[in-house]
């Protein structure tokens, strides 16, 4: 990996006192990696935003500084698996921030801004991952239940407590709702699969027999 010293110390100096920015006042849902002894090698976590197949993830990305920096891009990568369009087998990001787009003036809290959007607005039309990229366009449903399934994989760091966290739930998306983990006291009128209904119903009524019989007991 490219050391500190390809970079001109103005550039040097530039980069040291955003990271050092970004630091102090870290951007929401991301966290940054400060590496003074290697400024071309940037490391940060992203969160996965909430209501997206992402959430509850947290994904590590690297953004690699050549030489020519800031005349052009750097290069970024996600470290940890993703099931994205835009993200290739490699973990390499497709954006046009970090290709048409660039411009000198960007500076790694805008690049950081743009990648964790992409966790929000995918763009099918520049697709790295074609699976990805099909799924969105076709199958909505299918590609959120891929991409939680890998975020529950490669990236999440929730750990299940009960039985309860682990039934039906419905979060928002960016365009529909979808079926995800929830807990048991969700209105039923917002569950519209039959059989997801009955499980909680049953569960609902198992749990008000133990009470009953809590109760019965503690009377005598």
């Amino acid at each position: 990996m490219l050391g500190s010293e390809n970079l001109p110390p103005m550039v040097f100096r530039r980069v040291a006192k955003e990271i050092r920015s970004l630091v102090k006042e870290p951007i929401e849902g991301i966290k940054i990696h400060a590496q003074d002894e290697k400024l071309t090698d940037i490391r940060a976590d992203i969160f996965g935003p909430e209501d997206t197949p992402y959430e509850g993830g947290v994904f590590r990305i690297q953004l690699v500084l050549g030489s020519q920096f800031p005349s052009q891009p750097p290069k970024g990568f996600f470290t940890t698996q993703i099931f994205h369009p835009n993200v290739g087998p490699s973990g390499e990001i497709c954006v046009n921030t970090l290709k048409r787009d660039w411009s000198a003036d960007h500076k790694l809290k805008h690049i950081l801004i743009v990648i964790r959007c992409l966790l929000i607005h995918p763009n099918p039309d520049s697709a790295l991952n074609e699976e990805a990229g099909h799924l969105l366009r076709t199958d909505y449903d299918a590609f959120c239940s891929k991409a939680q399934l890998m975020t529950n994989i490669h990236a999440s760091h929730r750990k299940t407590t009960t039985k309860a966290a682990a039934t039906t739930r419905k979060f928002k998306s960016p365009k529909r709702l979808i079926v995800i983990n929830e807990n048991i006291n969700v209105p039923l009128s917002n569950i519209s699969s039959p059989n997801t209904r009955k499980r909680i119903l049953k569960k609902k009524a198992k749990k008000a027999k133990k009470k009953a019989k809590s109760r019965s007991l503690r009377r005598l």
